[in-house]
């Protein structure tokens, strides 16, 4: 495969990649990205892929300088798209920390050390796997040749700018109405018990960015996020309540809520425990040849000089010295924490063998699947139930830190898997254009440092602002942080005997069927498969989300069977009209995260959440629906628009 590809700039041409203005751009739009998926993560417990955004948005900044070139504004999308995903292996876990009440705020230098040091050893555990993966594996990358096509094009960088200035304008405008000046309710929901038995339910969230990130994941996706909705609000909860009936007075709110919290949303947990699991199992072969293929990177004897400039990575000592000095600070980081010389190097240990393991996973499955099916979220709860039942033993069953140790371990992890994925994906799209990998690697790193500098005070504004976790009287607003609670609750059940192993096993044996299902479709050579992971995230999330995210994957499908009518196509949407609601999607998200992040800061000021509110009592959610379903027509329109490339 390697000798049959022709990357778009050549190897004897030699491009400036690592600029001051790329890396200062890339810094600045790391940071950016990284906040706004952290606040969406923890509103709606999935991110989305921040390449193609930062693509766009480097193109039309660069072009107003004079020297610049596709290989810099490649270097500049590697280091703005970290920041998303190391966010995502933060908002993952950390959280989970400050709801157990072992931390009562973020402290600033572990945070930020922990999360620079995991996201840092996922891109180097990744490094010599890149030649493995990327060149002789034939992965399809889907996000890396995405971005690639769009960086070839140029298309975004022109008047599909306007997509991603209107969808940011549209969700920041939508959000501060209704989160800062109270005009309507966020959410609708309904339920009602029938003589005590039967349970009827309904609910959605009125976000403009959670409709955005149904669209971003497509129909497949959200209908398996919606089935695991379907999965937990309408059928195990009703059966739950047939079974064993509801308190006389009960309200069906609070009823419903309160099974899923303390039961039903383990479901999910054990799906995705054994579609982590599964992830492992199913690349076996494939991932045993690709790290036999980096092993032998590390005898790699060719200079510099005599290797391709398109072949160039990180020189292998220095990857295996940077490797050893990360772990020094996690090592500290946990004898500070736990107390304990022993524990603390058993905890490096497993984090070091699990975090390499998970990270080849993550970036075999990122080029497998893509990043939106990526098992992160799987393969920290496996890491993490290990790492439990392993202090348990360790510790015993009194120990007060043993959770919290468990914690660290899966948050060290997390980071790197989720990190991994990203480089190979961003390496991917390097590949296809000729980039210089070693820069890109140096940008990863641009790029993680500037996340991991600014996540702990936006953790900490958030949590100030909103709290996590369940609404409660003095959090009314809270984030659901949903992957953190479950972690939190996975820890501590292990070490207090109160994890409900029944709604696991059930759960295990929910993913296992899906699993089967998913296998007879690929022997079957359907498009249409069942990734375990999205019905787990769906079964875990509150229903309200999942409906939110089905509505954005239903005007995804309405607009590619426009588009598709529009231009004879079978399979796939033009490159313009993708490219346009893409970026309008994309726009809503940043503009409600980054207004979200901002309507923290009086609040967390004040000590008061309706600080900035203009009615003493908001207008009924019907007001929201109207606005969101203009929200909803504008993304249709601009999904359908068809652009003039530039």
């Amino acid at each position: 495969m390697s000798d049959q590809h022709t990357p778009y700039i050549l190897p004897h041409i030699q491009l400036p990649e690592i600029t001051v203005k790329g890396i200062v751009l890339g810094a600045v739009l790391s940071a950016i990205l990284s906040a706004a998926n952290a606040y969406l993560g923890l509103f709606a417990g999935m991110t989305v892929s921040a390449s193609i955004p930062a693509s766009v948005i480097s193109m039309a900044v660069l072009r107003m300088f004079r020297q610049s070139n596709i290989l810099e504004n490649n270097g500049v999308q590697t280091a703005a798209s970290s920041g998303e995903s190391l966010a995502a292996g933060v908002i993952f876990t950390f959280p989970a920390l400050v709801l157990m009440q072992y931390w009562t705020q973020f402290n600033y230098w572990e945070t930020t050390l922990i999360s620079l040091c995991g996201g840092l050893l996922g891109v180097f555990f990744t490094i010599p796997l890149r030649r493995a993966l990327i060149v002789k594996q034939q992965l399809q990358f889907p996000e890396g040749v995405a971005t690639a096509e769009v960086l070839k094009t140029g298309t975004a960088g022109g008047k599909s700018l306007k997509f991603l200035v209107w969808g940011s304008v549209a969700g920041a405008v939508v959000k501060l109405c209704e989160a800062g000046f109270y005009l309507w309710g966020g959410v609708f929901e309904k339920a009602t018990l029938l003589q005590q038995k039967a349970y009827l339910y309904f609910g959605i969230n009125l976000s403009p960015a959670l409709v955005a990130v149904g669209y971003i994941v497509r129909i497949r996706i959200a209908v398996l996020v919606f089935l695991g909705g379907v999965i937990s609000w309408w059928l195990a909860i009703p059966a739950y309540i047939a079974k064993n009936g509801a308190p006389a007075g009960a309200n069906a709110l609070e009823l419903g809520n309160n099974l899923w919290s303390a039961e039903i949303r383990y479901l999910g947990a054990g799906a995705m425990l054994i579609g982590g699991i599964w992830a492992l199992l199913s690349i076996r072969k494939s991932l045993s040849s690709a790290l036999t293929e980096g092993i032998a990177a590390f005898r790699q004897t060719q200079t510099p000089q005599e290797t391709l400039r398109t072949e160039r990575d990180i020189p292998m000592p220095y990857i295996l010295l940077t490797i050893a000095v990360l772990l020094i600070p996690v090592f500290i980081i946990y004898y500070y924490e736990i107390g304990q010389f022993s524990v603390s190097i058993f905890m490096a240990v497993v984090m070091v063998l699990a975090g390499f393991l998970f990270s080849a996973v993550a970036g075999y499955m990122a080029g497998l699947v893509g990043s939106s099916n990526n098992p992160i979220s799987g393969v920290t709860i496996a890491t993490l139930l290990t790492a439990s039942l392993l202090l348990l033993l360790l510790l015993g069953s009194g120990s007060a830190k043993g959770p919290a140790a468990a914690v660290l371990i899966g948050a060290v992890v997390c980071c790197a898997a989720a990190m991994s994925g990203d480089n190979m994906q961003d390496l991917k799209s390097g590949y296809i254009l000729g980039a210089t990998p070693v820069k890109q690697q140096i940008m990863q790193v641009v790029g993680v440092a500037a996340a991991a500098v600014v996540l702990a005070p936006v953790l900490t504004l958030l949590h100030t602002a909103y709290g996590f976790g369940p609404q409660t009287p003095q959090h009314p607003h809270a984030l659901a942080a949903p992957q953190a609670t479950l972690m939190q609750s996975v820890a501590e059940g292990v070490f207090g005997g109160t994890l409900p192993w029944v709604m696991i096993g059930v759960g295990i044996l929910l993913g296992a069927a899906i699993i089967f299902a998913d296998t007879v479709q690929e022997r079957r050579g359907s498009s249409f498969r069942l990734p375990v992971l999205a019905v787990a995230v769906g079964a875990y999330l509150p229903f309200e989300l999942d409906s939110a995210i089905m509505l954005g994957g239903l005007i995804s499908w309405l607009a590619q069977r426009q588009l598709q009518k529009q231009n004879n196509a079978a399979n796939a949407l033009p490159d313009e009209g993708n490219q346009a609601g893409l970026l309008f999607a994309s726009g809503l998200i940043t503009g409600e995260a980054l207004i979200g992040i901002a309507l923290a800061v009086p609040v967390a000021i004040s000590g008061s959440t309706d600080v900035l509110a203009l009615l003493k009592t908001p207008m009924g959610s019907w007001v929201g629906a109207v606005a969101l379903a203009a929200i909803c027509t504008g993304l249709y329109m601009a999904a359908v628009k068809k652009e003039t490339p530039v």
